[in-house]
């Protein structure tokens, strides 16, 4: 090959962006690339949610999540939405509940420290379902947030409290160690909803040291929602 011959094919691979005859691992240039893995799905939540409170919680008994069959036990929403306050956990807990055993009898405590009980709140989860692994992936709590947004648009409390890591993520993109210690503004379909961040009660059960903290997290809300 002359020369100039060799110039011009040289000048052709580079003008078709090749740069370099050796690349940092052997290939066998017989055998095709292997083809690239399809991104992750993203789950979706359901088109159309049920426009009232009575008919979202019916739906929540059945309807279809990313994790779950349509036949996992359920944990259906407790007390009375017209409280005023709506509490939001992550998932039921190991077992049934809200909470564990111990946890269950602190959450209990803590409603009492702020002159509430079980039955002047509306208590609910993220989601209704536990997962397999007791934890949601990000890709999930993005597909729960729109139904939780919808749910408590339907309750339309005064304050809502939000419990641990995964619901101050879905809702509001943060964790706890960010999120709490100042109101949020939730946005739902129905309006603006006033928000607080505070440690889960089964946290606390561990760590006690926590719970100075979310006691000024309580004394926060029972300002907000006294007359």
């Amino acid at each position: 090959m002359s020369t100039d011959r060799a110039a011009s094919a040289l000048k052709w691979w580079s003008d078709a962006g090749v740069d370099t005859i050796v690349a940092e691992e052997p290939r066998n240039w017989l055998v095709p690339a292997p083809a690239k893995p399809a991104p992750e799905a993203e789950p979706e939540a359901p088109a159309a949610m049920p426009a009232t409170l009575d008919a979202f919680q019916a739906w929540l008994a059945s309807a279809p999540f990313p994790f779950a069959p349509p036949s996992s036990p359920r944990l259906a929403p407790t007390g009375d939405p017209a409280g005023g306050l709506m509490v939001m956990t992550d998932m039921p807990a190991l077992g049934g509940g809200f909470f564990g055993d111990e946890a269950d009898g602190l959450f209990d405590r803590m409603l009492a420290a702020i002159g509430r009980g079980r039955e002047t709140i509306y208590l609910a989860s993220l989601s209704p379902v536990r997962t397999p692994s007791g934890a949601l992936d990000r890709s999930s709590e993005r597909a729960l947030a729109e139904i939780a947004r919808h749910h408590i648009g339907l309750a339309a409390p005064k304050a809502l409290l939000l419990f641990g890591d995964a619901c101050a993520r879905a809702l509001l993109g943060m964790p706890v160690t960010k999120a709490r210690g100042r109101w949020h503004t939730l946005a739902t379909p129905a309006g603006e909803i006033k928000t607080l961040v505070t440690i889960k009660p089964d946290n606390l059960v561990d760590q006690r040291g926590l719970k100075k903290l979310a006691w000024a997290d309580l004394q926060m809300l029972m300002e907000e929602l006294t007359p």
